[in-house]
């Protein structure tokens, strides 16, 4: 089952966790979630998908969505912990052209803080 696991706050960086397949389900799940802290003032959003195995297209179209909301507030939207089958996938739809990516959390925290 695809789902998000985490939602947190750590120095104004809104964390979304998920697991599972980033599918349309899932990544609307995390557009709405991170919509409400958007719209609260969040400017810098991080997922983390340790937990998540595989990216459709429809679920990458979503995040796309995602960064232009965040683009037109002057945000950003990061990742950290991605699958190498992920990594692969956003690097060849251009998604890190317009997000940074992490090894894992704790460096992303370190960097966006």
């Amino acid at each position: 089952m695809s789902k998000i696991i985490n939602i947190e706050e750590n120095n104004s960086i809104l964390i979304i966790s998920t697991e599972g397949y980033l599918n349309k389900d899932l990544a609307t799940s995390i557009f709405d979630e991170s919509s409400k802290y958007i719209d609260d003032g969040t400017r810098t959003v991080l997922i983390n998908l340790s937990n998540s195995n595989i990216v459709n297209s429809i679920g990458a179209s979503i995040i796309i969505e995602l960064i232009e909301k965040l683009q037109d507030v002057n945000g950003s939207l990061s990742f950290c912990s991605l699958p190498s089958i992920i990594e692969k996938t956003f690097t060849i739809m251009g998604l890190t052209k317009y997000c940074s990516t992490f090894t894992n959390q704790e460096e992303a925290l370190a960097e966006l803080s």
